[in-house]
Formats: C-alpha cells, structure tokens, sequence
C-alpha cells in the first residue's frame, strides 16, 4: 500500500482470508502487520481481516499472510464413475435462498430467463439436473476463453451472452445467473488455481467456480471456464472441482465486516482499501506458493 493522500485522517484495510471447508483444510494462519488487526465473520461465513489505521503516512506499509492449506478433490458421489444411490449428508445451507436471487451484474429479468428456457428446451431437459447439465453443456461449447478487449473479467451476465467470451467469472455468470432463472441454487466461489506441478512460484491472478443444488444429488461442483479451456475436461467438472485450486471467498455484491462504505463489491478475492471512507486504489498484492511434505500448500 503506497501513495497515501497526505493529511489523510483514516484507511481501513479488507483481506480475504481461507476458511475451511470440506475441501481444504486451514492450518498456520500467520499475519505480519505494522498495526493491530481483527479478523471477523462477514456474509456468508466469509473470513475478513481488517486493519483500521489513523492518520496514515503517506509512505504506506506492508502487511503479509501466510497459511499452511491442505486441498482435496471436490467430487459428488451422485455424478461419479460409479454413482451413490443417495445424495451425501451435508449441513444446510443457512443461505440457500440466497441463491436464488440476483447479483447486480447477473440480473433475473425476462430475457434472461427466456434464454434459459431455451437452453433446457432444445436439450429437452426435465429435471432440475439435467436442466443444470444442459446450461452448463451450452455454456462450455458457446462462450470462448478469451481475455482480449474491454469487459471481460466482470461477471456480466449481458456481456457474456453478448460477446461470448471473457475469464471464469464471465462463463459461470451465465450458469449461475441461468440456474436461479429456472430456480435452481447456484453459488459462486472464488479463490487462486495452483498449478497441477506445485513446487514454488507465484500465481499471476484469481480463479472462480460454480456450484448447484437439487434435492436428489446435493451440491454439485462446476467448473465450466476450465472445461471450455480443456475439452478433455468437460466430463469431469461437471461434478468435480479438481484440488488445483484454494478457496478465499463465496458470493457477489459483498458487504465486508465492518462494512465499507462503498458499494458492495462485486466479488472478494484482492485487498480492498478505503481512505477517510472513499475507495483507495494504490495496492501493491502478489500471491506465491509453496509445497509443503505432507501434502501441505
């Protein structure tokens, strides 16, 4: 953080931090910070830390996290190899009406939801899983991987339906924005990829997913940017998340704790800053990781 204004009464500093779930495990949690810091509970179990710094120097200041973090492969056992006959026991989700709502850039209007009648329509589709298969199988083979130009990167459900191209949030703006039209759950996660190598390096920017739900199968992990990079793939994420990945954060259109006072933020994954109660743009991030014996991230 450098190139704060001088005179500058107050920043307020926000980081995502990992949770722990059934997909990774959260150890060694390690903040080095000039100042004194909390870290709280925001929307949806979301792990925020934040710095609360008066009278700021305009030099700026550093503050670095560490975490051990174990990965797991993420598969439902209902869409598996060898299918469960049942759907796996999972706590309730507190949130679940959630999603089913809007997010600001994925709205739920009549066009939306007339495209994604279509969709189910031509794959003659009649339950809630097949209608999420035929979203996700149209999405993969019409929206391009594609970080050229201006507007990717959003999640704007009109944008990517419109240019069918973008980056993760792009592709899973329209399956989740989709899904609720039909009234199917759908959640966004967003966190870093770690390369299936591993060893050190530096991880050059965010990665985001998508799951559903139905009552026969539970929550189903998505992921529909990397099957449409990786033909090979497209079985596979339809059901599983592979362990290349760490989670940080759930949801879109987020109210940080304590709250900022901007506007939520369309999604959570870099340091969000605030000066005397205006956005603050100067933020310096990088991302390294490291393997760790044991299976350790």
């Amino acid at each position: 953080m450098h190139d704060l204004p001088a005179g500058a009464k107050q920043l307020d500093l926000w980081l995502p931090v990992p949770h722990p779930d059934k997909s990774q495990e959260i150890d060694s949690l390690k903040i080095t910070s000039p100042y004194p810091y909390e870290i709280l509970t925001g929307q949806y179990g979301n792990k925020v830390l934040h710095l609360k710094v008066k009278d700021p120097q305009p030099a700026g200041f550093s503050v670095t996290m560490e975490v051990q973090a174990e990965r797991r492969e993420h598969v439902n056992p209902m869409l598996s190899p060898e299918p469960a006959r049942k759907a796996p026991k999972e706590a309730a989700d507190p949130n679940m009406q959630r999603w089913l709502q809007p997010d600001n850039l994925v709205p739920l209007d009549p066009k939306i939801k007339l495209w994604a009648q279509e969709v189910v329509a031509k794959a003659n589709a009649k339950t809630d899983l097949e209608k999420a298969q035929a979203i996700y199988n149209h999405v993969v083979s019409t929206v391009k991987y594609d970080k050229t130009g201006q507007g990717w990167g959003r999640g704007d459900i009109y944008y990517a339906c419109d240019a069918r191209r973008g980056n993760c949030t792009d592709f899973h703006a329209v399956f989740i924005g989709y899904c609720r039209a039909l009234n199917i759950p759908a959640r966004f996660s967003i966190g870093f990829p770690l390369p299936a190598e591993r060893g050190t390096g530096e991880v050059k920017g965010y990665h985001c997913w998508a799951e559903f739900y139905t009552k026969e199968t539970g929550w189903v992990p998505v992921d529909a940017s990397e099957a449409a990079k990786d033909p090979s793939k497209r079985t596979y994420f339809f059901g599983a998340h592979d362990e290349n990945r760490l989670e940080f954060s759930r949801g879109r259109d987020l109210t940080l704790n304590p709250q900022q006072q901007g506007s939520p933020l369309n999604y959570f994954i870099y340091p969000y800053a605030e000066v005397d109660g205006q956005p603050f743009a100067s933020v310096d991030k990088q991302f390294l990781y490291k393997d760790l014996t044991g299976g350790k991230k």
